[in-house]
């Protein structure tokens, strides 16, 4: 049963069901007539607008209303082809929708999906992708109206870019979506939401609103503030030493770069967050207090140890789905600072019948070359690929990830 088939049985749903009473999945999994569906989204961004891509491949999605508070940015997701009009508030844009995605701040969440609901369908589901879940999740199903029903949702995809004009209808591809159901929740709803972003690509997991927000806290809100104050103590340095900034390699400016998020947006999330988010990172001066103790003591074995164990943790973190992180070879390529190089690269590499999992191309700080990283799957794979690379002049140095 296809993300298609599920979004046409939200037209089945029966009437809003007695508050604690389970519903049947027949209500959902019963064959019934396709019908239009009509999809709300409330805020444009780098996330909303590229659920609005990823949509279009939906067949049952007939019609996608968008919504932005920032004026000219909902147009701009039409001309993306993100959606089909412009609504002019929430309200407006939840009309007759059987599907609405909030993809607002967080702080806004849980307003801007009340209103949105407001005259929605009988039995819409309403989902979110905040990155902060607790709260939101508990609000929503106290505060929302009875005719609609809410999930939890959080793709754990983005890059530092932002606005309908970076969004990609495949950037949840390979991604892991959260969601985080309680007892609260429709079973049907949320198969229609599961089936809705598998149907993007995306891997979909389950966790409880506060599990969720402890995990994202480790893995997501930590590093952002950890490469911002790793910045900041740079940035001091850099006032002391005239060009520090600019001896910076590779490594220091792709550790940092999840950095140039938006400011605003990290404020609702410290606030929202803030229990998880201060037990992460006093875990996290633990840990630094360790390496410096071992480092202040010349302790060689005890560095070594910590470093082995990071480096070993760093490959275990999973490829994208369908490739066992175990297969995984990382070849090493000098790249040359001059028109067509990379290109060239990959070419090789694809002439050779070769897909490439990973790519990452870090610059030299002394200018002139970087390095190019790429990543594919098998042994045998990557031996292919290095002979290619050989017969067109370059020196691949390949290990085992």
């Amino acid at each position: 049963m296809g993300a298609a088939f599920v979004l046409a049985s939200l037209r089945c749903y029966a009437p809003p069901h007695t508050p604690g009473r389970k519903l049947s999945a027949n209500v959902l999994l019963s064959p019934c007539p396709a019908a239009p569906v009509k999809a709300a989204i409330v805020g444009t961004g780098l996330i909303g607008a590229s659920v609005g891509l990823a949509l279009r491949d939906v067949a049952d999605v007939t019609e996608i209303v968008a919504c932005d508070s920032l004026a000219g940015r909902a147009a701009e997701a039409v001309g993306r082809g993100a959606a089909d009009r412009v609504a002019g508030s929430p309200e407006e844009a939840g009309q007759d929708a059987d599907l609405v995605v909030v993809a607002t701040p967080v702080a806004a969440i849980v307003d801007t999906a009340c209103l949105a609901s407001l005259r929605a369908r009988p039995g819409a589901v309403v989902t979110d992708v905040g990155s902060v879940k607790g709260r939101i999740v508990d609000e929503a199903q106290r505060r929302l109206p009875a005719h609609v029903r809410f999930v939890g949702g959080h793709p754990m995809a983005g890059s530092e870019q932002d606005g309908p004009a970076a969004a990609d209808g495949s950037l949840f591809r390979g991604a892991t979506w959260v969601v985080t159901p309680t007892a609260a929740t429709d079973p049907e709803a949320l198969a229609v939401v599961h089936r809705v972003v598998s149907g993007f690509g995306s891997a979909v997991v389950a966790l409880d609103p506060e599990h969720h927000d402890r995990l994202v806290a480790v893995v997501s809100h930590l590093p952002h503030l950890a490469a911002g104050t790793l910045l900041n103590l740079a940035a001091a340095r850099a006032t002391e030493a005239e060009g520090l900034l600019a001896l910076a390699a590779g490594g220091f400016r792709d550790m940092t770069r999840v950095s140039t998020g938006d400011s605003k947006i990290w404020l609702d999330i410290c606030e929202d967050n803030a229990p998880a988010i201060v037990e992460v990172i006093d875990e996290y001066v633990d840990a630094l207090t360790k390496i410096r103790e071992a480092i202040a003591l010349d302790n060689r074995g005890e560095i070594r140890r910590l470093l082995e164990s990071a480096r070993i943790a760093r490959n275990r973190i999973p490829a994208k789905r369908g490739v066992r992180a175990a297969d995984l070879h990382e070849m090493t390529v000098a790249l040359a600072d001059r028109p067509g190089e990379l290109a060239t690269i990959t070419t090789l590499i694809g002439s050779a019948g070769i897909n490439i999992e990973d790519i990452q191309m870090v610059h030299s700080a002394e200018g002139g070359q970087g390095f190019l990283y790429v990543v594919v799957a098998g042994e045998q794979q990557a031996e292919r690929a290095a002979h290619a690379l050989e017969r067109g002049g370059y020196a691949p140095r390949v290990h085992h990830l």
